[in-house]
């Protein structure tokens, strides 16, 4: 069974300048090291030109990789990866490319710096939860579909699709939790009549 995790929905861009430095700001939805390496190559080609392009990412629960990318040994890459780590995310690349600008920073100074470039990034890729829901179809006689579609907008179950043909068969979605309630729903508004197929289970997402 899968469980909660949080992410981001969409590719992000932001920046900044500090000290006539301008940082640079990227996040994407990743799913595998080939998938932000992908990612990695292409913001490497379009800032070919830039100081630095240091980057983290976080793959599944416990697969992580950073580089500082020239800047000071860890003043880039590790503050990045914190900052995907305070917010809990995974399944997600950060990269922050620095065009420099005649100002040192100082450890300190880029440590503040790639944080908060780290922080834009994520913000503006928009961090989500993401949620296991099991699918099952549910099969009745007409007369009792009505009810039934009732009592699954009573408990917040997504009702995804209706199929009507010599009976009703319901698509919906539920937490994992509710597995045996739904059971016990069906079996009593049918007198044991309605079937229940299970399928795969799936992932929606919500905005935090």
């Amino acid at each position: 069974m899968g469980e909660i995790y949080h992410t981001i929905k969409q590719e992000g861009r932001d920046e900044f300048i500090i000290s006539r430095s301008r940082f640079i700001c990227h996040s994407f939805p990743v799913s595998s090291e080939d998938e932000a390496n992908t990612y990695l190559e292409k913001i490497r080609k379009e800032h070919r030109d830039a100081n630095h392009n240091v980057w983290a990412y976080v793959l599944g629960a416990s697969k992580e990789r950073y580089s500082d990318d020239g800047e000071p040994q860890g003043t880039a890459g590790m503050p990045v990866l914190n900052v995907i780590r305070k917010e809990n995310l995974r399944d997600v690349l950060v990269v922050v490319t620095r065009y420099f600008g005649g100002t040192k920073l100082g450890a300190g100074g880029l440590v503040r710096a790639y944080s908060q470039g780290a922080k834009l990034a994520l913000d503006a890729g928009e961090i989500i939860t993401r949620r296991p829901y099991l699918s099952f179809e549910v099969t009745t006689e007409y007369s009792l579909s009505g009810k039934l579609k009732r009592e699954f907008e009573n408990r917040d179950y997504i009702l995804k699709d209706t199929v009507y043909l010599e009976n009703v068969t319901q698509k919906i979605l539920i937490p994992p939790e509710e597995k045996d309630s739904l059971y016990t729903l069906v079996a009593e508004l049918t007198a044991g009549q309605g079937t229940l197929i299970a399928g795969d289970e799936e992932y929606l997402d919500n905005t935090d």
